[in-house]
């Protein structure tokens, strides 16, 4: 059995429609979601056998950054660790495109250089595709990777084309894969930090329950 229980890479958009606001209420959102106690109870190691975490940002295909990388969570100082980095992190250009399957494309990539038993991506975004190849269609590309996919749609009326449960219906059509994939949603980016800390509950509690099956 490997030491690695679950390997989690976590996407964050970070294209056009997401403000220099935004984009703080998303980073330090996450930052918040990983240091509350009831997340890092779930994260903590369990029979010794650990989670990993990697974080990137993504825009267009160009624009994919990675701000954490893939770290073993041994304790609640591994979690503090990649907090610290996200509310250090800087905003740097990026194109105003949405290139949601290249961003799909490059968690499923990251995951698969993994050697754990679960393996599950998380993708954060505020609107569907409008650059590269349909998401649905990166799954083709990787029949090897057992992956579990879960998106946070981020929901509120300046989204524009997408309004009310449209982008939740575009998350279940293109992006979610896996037994039990869910996409968990955000009333804007104020909501963002709760949302995100539901999601990494629900997630967890789910790897625990399967676990003792």
């Amino acid at each position: 059995m490997a030491d690695c229980r679950h390997a989690l890479a976590i996407g964050l958009d970070v294209s056009g429609s997401v403000d220099q606001v935004e984009y703080r209420q998303q980073l330090d959102g996450l930052a918040y979601a990983l240091t509350r106690p009831d997340v890092m109870a779930v994260l903590a190691p369990l029979g010794g056998r650990q989670t990993e975490i990697m974080v990137y940002e993504w825009a267009a295909q160009q624009d994919i950054r990675v701000l954490t990388e893939w770290r073993a969570i041994t304790s609640e100082h591994d979690l503090t660790h990649i907090a610290d980095d996200l509310r250090a992190t800087a905003r740097t250009l990026s194109s105003p495109e949405t290139a949601l399957g290249e961003a799909l494309d490059y968690g499923l990539a990251e995951l698969s250089t993994r050697r754990c038993d679960r393996l599950t991506l998380d993708l954060s975004a505020d609107g569907p595709s409008n650059e590269g190849p349909r998401p649905r269609d990166i799954y083709k590309r990787y029949p090897y990777v057992d992956a579990t996919v879960n998106g946070l749609a981020v929901v509120s009326p300046e989204n524009g084309a997408v309004r009310d449960g449209d982008l939740l219906a575009y998350f279940r059509a293109e992006v979610l894969n896996g037994p039990n994939a869910f996409v968990e949603q955000a009333q804007g980016y104020d909501g963002y930090a709760r949302a995100m800390q539901r999601k990494l509950l629900r997630e967890m509690r789910a790897l625990e329950v399967a676990a003792r099956q």
